[in-house]
């Protein structure tokens, strides 16, 4: 069964967000990755995999090595959604700081 992750589910999990954050510099090994947890290879493979999916990770080979980019088209697009939301709440707090400044002044 071959199933299609959210990009949202695949970025609740702090793992994979630790390892996008790994690779949104410079592409990695899936070793050079699992290097940085202290979980078993196989667990950061199944969470590469999932990132894969989702279009979050792209993979390129050198040689023998396979090496893992963010995608940051991919990226664009969470960060475009929640942008949303980050206008929404600033809209909030600072009609929020409008009425603790009146309040104050009373």
């Amino acid at each position: 069964m071959n199933l299609r992750r959210d990009v949202f589910q695949a970025i609740s999990d702090p793992s994979r967000r630790a390892i996008l954050l790994l690779v949104a510099t410079k592409a990695m090994t899936a070793g050079a990755i699992a290097s940085n947890f202290a979980t078993a290879r196989p667990t950061v493979s199944k969470h590469i995999q999932i990132l894969i999916e989702c279009e979050l990770l792209t993979q390129e080979q050198i040689g023998r090595e396979i090496y893992y980019h963010a995608s940051a088209s991919k990226m664009k697009e969470v960060a475009d959604y929640i942008e949303q939301f980050r206008q929404m709440w600033d809209d909030r707090f600072n009609r929020l700081e409008t009425v603790m400044k009146k309040y104050n002044r009373k």
